[in-house]
């Protein structure tokens, strides 16, 4: 999949194409976690002219970010980063194959120092394992399991002093409830 950012200097996709396994391409059918038909697996895609939208929008963080260290390119760390909500929201999408790899050192305190530096603008860290997501805060790791179509992950606070992040999924009528 190609990106719509410029690739940071010295950076490409050469040898890696994780991305066409772990995302799914609604425009082919194509499941979350399942290699797709054109995907010649360490060289590309067969179709990149004329790829779906969603890959042509597809942004992969190592590529764009060198401030992101070159051990975490996707063909080396199987695993995967984007952002959501406006950057608020960090997402480490893990290979189903190497479902661990997120626990791994250097990553994991690579992963904690992230979830520290979000936390401290209400932001979130997300590992995507398999189905299944798991909030990584500053002082724990949240299980949240899957996240249905029309639920949200949430960033909260707790009441207790200090006041330490939470993370919580809710429905967006939840949600405004809340406020």
């Amino acid at each position: 999949m190609a990106t719509t950012s410029p690739n940071a200097p010295g950076r490409s996709c050469e040898g890696c194409t994780l991305c066409c396994k772990i995302f799914g391409i609604p425009e082919l059918a194509k499941p979350r976690h399942a290699w797709c038909a054109h995907c010649a697996i360490g060289e590309g895609c067969r179709i990149y002219e004329t790829r779906p939208a969603s890959c042509r929008d597809f942004v992969c963080g190592w590529l764009v970010d060198d401030s992101v260290p070159e051990h975490w390119k996707p063909a080396r760390s199987r695993m995967v980063l984007t952002t959501e909500d406006n950057g608020r929201r960090l997402v480490i999408n893990v290979d189903t194959g190497r479902p661990d790899a997120w626990r791994k050192a250097p990553y994991y305190a690579e992963i904690k120092r992230m979830a520290a530096a979000m936390a401290r603008g209400r932001g979130q860290v997300i590992v995507w394992q398999g189905p299944n997501a798991i909030a990584v805060l500053p002082d724990r790791d949240k299980p949240l399991g899957p996240v249905a179509p029309g639920q949200i992950i949430v960033t909260t606070e707790s009441t207790a002093p200090g006041g330490a992040v939470d993370v919580e999924v809710m429905s967006a009528e939840e949600l405004a409830a809340r406020r």
